[in-house]
């Protein structure tokens, strides 16, 4: 699924703002701070704020991150002046106050326009994204950002708690893929579900990166994979094993299963806990097969660590059958029970 079928399920500035957030190139997590310090902005109110000060938002979020694991791939090389080299090296006066210290506001003012808010609206391999949410105007110290209608009603709007969620879990799984070595245990073996907790686990630490209902609800537009409505805000949600987990027990108890771990990522999705109870044990409707074909078709547009899950899953969940398409795999699972 491209960016634009994507957004096409819902033309809105949501689906502009998830598709940049969830779905952009991720190299850095500089997008990630980004955009927390816009929806921090955003819930103000107020349209046009200085560059500095939408600068400091910025950096002192990228530190606190930056005190827990890092923000690049450990492959790149970060010269003195590279703006996280400088976060680093500010980083301890800068939390032991709680505001950036002089030189590292000045290096975000400095790098921000071309490094990330340059950037921020872009899509791998494709053009911007249908909706922006801010302008940068104005000269020298003069710079100031107008923030576009369409982000104040996203910041202000009862789904913000939501997209801010989305982000972080996002912001996470991209710094945990950064911490084992992109390219090592996440390139090769995805990552797995801690079903008791409902947590994504990175494989190789065995720690939990993530809720999966905040890593993966972006992905289905915010909507319950079983009815198609919106998850509200203050609703139960559940994760529900869209291929009933019951289907491993009853067929084990027979020795005949030989399907994929319904356990696994590709098969669990967010969705109202009415919507789940009333499911039950039943098979997926074609509707719902429908939807998560979709979500994981986004997924497999989305940086590592989820992409390369779902690849996995798709590569050897049914040996000796191909599924060139999530379609096909569901529709394979669903003929074998």
């Amino acid at each position: 699924m491209s960016g634009r079928e994507f957004y096409a399920q819902d033309s809105s500035a949501r689906a502009s703002w998830r598709l940049a957030v969830l779905m952009g190139a991720n190299s850095r997590t500089y997008k990630f701070a980004l955009g927390q310090a816009l929806l921090e902005f955003g819930r103000t109110g107020r349209e046009e704020i200085s560059l500095a000060e939408l600068a400091a938002a910025y950096s002192l979020g990228l530190v606190q991150h930056l005190d827990q694991d890092p923000q690049a791939p450990q492959t790149v090389g970060l010269g003195e002046e590279d703006f996280l080299t400088v976060a680093e090296q500010e980083r301890a006066a800068t939390l032991e106050t709680g505001w950036p210290t002089e030189r590292l506001l000045a290096a975000a003012v400095r790098s921000m326009p071309m490094m990330v808010m340059q950037k921020f609206h872009n899509l791998r391999g494709e053009t911007a994204v249908p909706h922006t949410f801010y302008e940068l105007a104005g000269t020298g110290r003069q710079r100031f950002v107008r923030l576009t209608p369409d982000l104040l009603r996203l910041a202000q709007s009862e789904q913000a708690p939501g997209l801010a969620a989305e982000l972080g879990a996002r912001w996470s799984i991209v710094e945990s893929s950064f911490a084992v070595g992109v390219g090592r245990s996440l390139i090769e073996e995805g990552v797995t579900v801690d079903w008791d907790t409902l947590k994504i686990t990175d494989k190789r630490r065995r720690r939990s990166v993530t809720g999966i209902v905040d890593a993966t609800v972006g992905f289905q537009h915010g909507r319950c994979l079983i009815c198609g409505d919106v998850l509200a805000p203050g609703e139960a949600i559940a994760v529900d094993h869209v291929f009933p987990f019951s289907l491993m027990r009853r067929f084990d108890s027979v020795g005949s299963w030989h399907g994929p771990d319904l356990d696994a990522l590709w098969n669990l999705a967010p969705a109202h806990a009415t919507c789940n109870g009333a499911k039950s044990d039943r098979l997926p409707t074609p509707a719902e097969l429908a939807r998560l074909a979709a979500r994981n078709d986004a997924i497999t547009q989305s940086p590592h660590p989820l992409r390369r899950t779902l690849q996995l899953s798709l590569k050897r969940a049914l040996p000796g059958q191909k599924a060139p398409s999530w379609t096909a795999f569901l529709g394979a699972v669903k003929a074998a029970v």
